[in-house]
């Protein structure tokens, strides 16, 4: 054992992945699918820059 441990991310919260956020807003059209408009936009899901997409940092 190298003695050296690891702690529980704290920007993702061990997760891996940041989960996407949504914002709707009926005051402006977001994007349109085929022939009707969607009022939300919303962000995918991204690696952990904290971690990398490992859950954990050295601590």
């Amino acid at each position: 054992m190298t003695g050296e441990t690891n702690k529980i991310c704290p920007e993702c919260n061990g997760e891996k992945k940041i989960a996407g956020t949504c914002v709707c807003d009926m005051e402006w059209r977001g994007s349109q699918k085929d022939d009707e408009w969607d009022d939300c936009q919303c962000t995918k899901e991204e690696i952990c820059p904290g971690c990398q997409g490992t859950g954990s940092v050295p601590g």
